[in-house]
């Protein structure tokens, strides 16, 4: 009732636009915002009569008045199939051509609006150009991950921790060590994940209905990924074989691959962070995490590491949205793959969640993580000795080992095989 009753914008409402622009856009039949919202620059610039600049600035008022933009891809396609039917059909046509609503005449919506265009190439172009705009911000936030995992390098960089291999001590590491190689991964993604992109950015639209491109004017397919590009700034071109686009789905298959091992290099992460805050008192703790909520309504002063468990969720929600697009993706028969809804969700979003769940661990754990004194720990480890290799041969390596173990007290081999003083005892080789 509140929809019904309030006052639909009109185009003098835009701000920027006077009345003169207005009645071009209006003689061009563009009665309403939503019309203008959806059109590009180069199209209303032909169809009104008004410069570039001018026609840039009239949708972008009409998008911002009506909150109507790409940051969602899905819905935008939703928005965009919706408004193409109902508000640039054939009806504003005909009233421009002297007809009537509801009549069809002269401007047919089949005949002359749809011309050339078919739901088999138009979809999969939409579906390639949301999956680019939602991995666009995935890259972004990765990278800003990536970034400041670099700085916990830094950080850490002097902080001497044990390493551990099958989980047991093992040669000494620094925490910046650590933390540099998760950067190093997750760098690694964002360049594995761009490399997807390219396959994306070619589009079937053209092919209509088999991918014969029936029905479909000289020059269509060119002019559509120009307006496109113009839209998007996408660099998009036009597919080798417009069967090919149409019949196969390997394009998302491979981003979505991507995400999935993107997913378990992620979980493995915050496997890790879960391990070094663990305890405090009877685990490794080696990290701090930040504390977010309580840890408990029964234990007093417990913290959980719930934020890369809740990465760790998304990561296991990504991975079986993989496994649904890859049977989706061998399900398509001849020259149309009929699962594209199916591919279509799961992929949006496992773009979105995955992008929103590498922030939350950017801003509220990786930004605020400290170390908890772990090199108290490291004058601990015995295999701190395997520094003295270049120094001696095996045999008498052994016999430090047996002998420290058996005849030393921990104070004094904590001592004589101070970390710091041991490495750099090996240098002098």
């Amino acid at each position: 009732e509140d929809v019904a009753e309030s006052k639909e914008p009109q185009l003098t409402d835009l701000p920027g636009i006077g009345p003169a622009v207005a009645a071009k856009l209006e003689a061009a039949g563009i009665y309403d915002m939503m019309s203008l919202a959806v059109m590009s620059p180069s199209v209303l610039g032909d169809a009104a009569g008004v410069g570039a600049a001018v026609a840039r600035k009239a949708i972008q008022a009409a998008r911002n008045m009506l909150d109507l933009g790409f940051q969602d891809g899905v819905e935008y396609a939703k928005k965009r199939a919706n408004v193409s039917y109902i508000t640039v059909g054939s009806e504003n046509f005909n009233e421009l051509l002297g007809g009537k609503r509801g009549e069809y005449k002269p401007v047919h919506p089949n005949d002359h609006v749809n011309f050339g265009q078919s739901t088999n190439d138009v979809i999969p172009t939409a579906m390639r150009i949301a999956s680019l705009r939602l991995a666009d911000r995935l890259i972004v936030e990765s990278e800003s991950l990536a970034k400041s995992l670099r700085n916990k390098e830094k950080k850490f960089e002097k902080v001497i921790k044990s390493g551990r291999t099958h989980l047991q001590d093992a040669v000494p590491v620094t925490l910046g060590n650590e933390f540099g190689a998760y950067a190093s991964n997750v760098e690694r993604w964002c360049s594995s994940i761009s490399d997807c992109l390219f396959a994306l950015k070619e589009l079937g639209i053209g092919g209509s209905a088999a991918g014969t491109g029936i029905n479909t004017a000289d020059g269509y397919n060119n002019l559509v990924i120009k307006y496109l590009n113009e839209e998007t700034g996408l660099c998009l071109k036009p597919a080798k074989d417009l069967f090919e686009a149409m019949q196969s789905m390997a394009p998302f298959l491979q981003l979505s691959g991507c995400l999935r091992n993107f997913a378990i290099d992620l979980t493995r992460i915050c496997n890790d962070l879960r391990l070094l805050s663990s305890g405090p008192a009877t685990g490794f703790n080696e990290i701090n995490l930040p504390a977010v909520q309580p840890g408990s309504s029964i234990m007093p002063g417990k913290v959980n590491p719930v934020i890369p468990e809740a990465l760790n969720m998304v990561c296991f929600q990504v991975i079986g949205y993989d496994t649904a697009i890859s049977f989706a993706g061998q399900a398509g028969q001849l020259e149309l793959n009929v699962m594209m809804p199916l591919i279509t969700f799961n992929l949006t979003v496992s773009l979105k969640i995955l992008a929103n769940g590498i922030r939350m661990l950017k801003e509220k754990c990786i930004e605020r993580v400290e170390d908890s004194g772990v090199d108290k720990n490291e004058k601990k480890n015995r295999l701190i000795k395997t520094y003295l290799g270049p120094c001696v041969n095996t045999h008498n390596y052994m016999c430090i080992h047996i002998c420290a173990i058996h005849f030393l007290s921990p104070d004094y081999y904590s001592t004589l095989f101070w970390p710091s003083y041991v490495i750099v005892i090996s240098t002098w080789q």
